[in-house]
């Protein structure tokens, strides 16, 4: 699907590396300007999450018909080459990089970005022994829809490290990254991923149905804290897995290696230093240099937008009309962060100013959630979304068309947050509003909508004879609507057929 390069960045003189991905190789010719907008879209997301443990992301675009990423070089070792020159791996080895990854998991959830293809060839293990994670958000653009398939028909991810859930084409969250830790961390103790197999099909299958080794039949030195705790993160439902990453690396600080100088250097590409030695100077490096001082800004630096400068406390009110404006042309423009930031700082003034209840406000704070949204900022759209919800159920009814939208906006928040039970649960309220108005003669496609995500999402929480059930009702209905041929039957068709396969493996 890509390729990753090293290159040099000509302004700034500095080693880069540069990923090239190809649409055509991964999605049909009428879903690659699609497969663009969201690749645009997923870095913009990507790039809100600030951690020394993810690769810095310089640059995102395309170029004719490739796609093309631009980071940081990363020195050191991928973890999957660190692993074979160090068999057996030690383990308090695989306890220092699991909790590294925890940290990092920790600050991608929160945004929230599930990774999808953790694993040790996008994970580098640096000479300072910090590990840096690669790919952030690529599986996502690659795979919005979990059940979509390449052109080699293989699913999107690694089957060796794919979670019961995206096997079975389920909704994925912070729970299906964790699933992956613990196949990453059986491996680096026992020194084979749990399920192998000769084909994906049958890795799939072993990931749904098989339990896995405990690792201390194999290394019986392995803590046994540390084996209950990936027996749990391997668990096949995603509500008996710990809840967070911070509940992981909680578990494992007990294991870490005592925070002491120890009576050597550590030795390149060792994880137990940031623990042994935090922040330490890497011994054989060159002193820092003293930091610069800062540069007088040249006379042509760009000012701060207009409306943020008015809305300083020193500088009076914001003009609320002007805010509005430029926000449309940020929009136009695809400059959402900073459309958000201008549309969060006027809401109160326009509110103070004109009402809570009034319609400025209103529109104002439904263009702040959708922007939000759109920026993939869903905690944050989730509270305004329901704050919208209720307001308006209040004036016109519960199955006002747009309370409902407004609701089902909540419920897909609630998804992305990895809140599969909850998200369920909101749809399932929705859908008998949405169900009687088909039943008057109108369209059906949300209802439709509605109960795939709900059986994706049941998919997710393990209950997959329900899901498969709801599937196979959904796939009648919406051949009756649409003729077999439509993409949603064929798509339906398609996942029910891949789980049918399954269990017949």
């Amino acid at each position: 699907m890509g390729q990753v390069w090293t290159a040099y960045d000509q302004r700034l003189d500095r080693r880069v590396a540069v990923k090239l991905l190809r649409p055509d190789r991964v999605a049909g010719a009428a879903d690659a300007d699609e497969l663009r907008r969201r690749f645009v879209r997923e870095c913009r997301v990507t790039a809100q999450v600030d951690h020394p443990g993810l690769v810095t992301v310089h640059d995102a675009g395309s170029d004719s018909d490739d796609l093309y990423l631009v980071m940081q070089y990363v020195e050191g070792a991928d973890l999957a080459d660190h692993l074979a020159e160090h068999e057996p791996y030690p383990w308090p080895w695989a306890v220092t990089i699991a909790a590294q990854l925890c940290a990092v998991l920790s600050a991608v959830h929160a945004v929230p970005i599930v990774h999808r293809d953790l694993k040790p060839r996008n994970v580098m293990v640096k000479p300072d022994g910090t590990v840096t994670v690669l790919d952030l958000g690529v599986a996502s653009v690659l795979d919005t829809d979990t059940t979509r398939l390449t052109h080699t028909g293989s699913p999107i991810g690694s089957p060796a490290y794919m979670s019961p859930e995206q096997a079975m084409g389920g909704a994925v969250g912070p729970y299906t990254d964790l699933y992956a830790l613990g196949v990453l961390l059986h491996e680096l103790l026992s020194g084979d991923v749990p399920f192998a197999g000769s084909t994906a099909l049958g890795v799939l299958h072993r990931h749904l149905y098989e339990p896995p080794q405990p690792v201390r039949q194999i290394r019986p030195e392995v803590p046994v804290p540390l084996e209950a705790l990936v027996l749990r993160l391997l668990s096949k439902d995603p509500q008996h897995r710990p809840a967070s990453a911070q509940e992981v690396y909680e578990l494992l600080a007990p294991l870490l290696p005592v925070r002491a100088v120890p009576t050597g250097p550590a030795g390149p590409l060792d994880p137990t230093r940031p623990f042994l030695r935090p922040h330490a100077p890497w011994p054989d490096r060159v002193a820092t240099p003293p930091p610069a001082q800062p540069a007088t800004p040249p006379s042509n630096f760009p000012k701060l937008s207009a409306s943020l400068e008015q809305g300083r406390p020193h500088a009076g009110r914001p003009d609320v009309a002007g805010a509005v404006d430029e926000v449309k042309q940020l929009l136009g423009e695809g400059r959402i962060t900073q459309a958000v930031d201008i549309l969060g700082s006027i809401l109160p003034v326009a509110a103070e100013e004109h009402g809570e209840k009034s319609p400025v406000v209103r529109i104002l704070r439904k263009q702040y959630a959708a922007t939000l949204m759109d920026d993939g900022q869903y905690r944050r759209a989730l509270p305004e979304l329901r704050r919208l919800a209720e307001d308006r159920a209040a004036e016109s009814g519960l199955a006002d068309p747009q309370a409902l939208q407004f609701r089902f906006d909540a419920a897909q928040c609630l998804e992305q947050l990895g809140e599969a039970v909850a998200a369920l649960a909101e749809y399932r309220a929705i859908l008998p509003y949405y169900e009687n108005a088909y039943a008057t003669g109108n369209d059906p496609a949300r209802a439709f909508e509605i109960r795939h995500r709900a059986g994706h999402l049941l998919l997710a929480l393990g209950d997959h004879a329900t899901a498969q059930q709801q599937l196979q009702s959904l796939l009648y209905d919406t051949e009756r609507a649409y003729g077999p041929h439509h993409p949603l039957p064929v798509e339906l068709r398609r996942s029910l057929e891949r789980h049918h396969e399954m269990r017949r493996t």
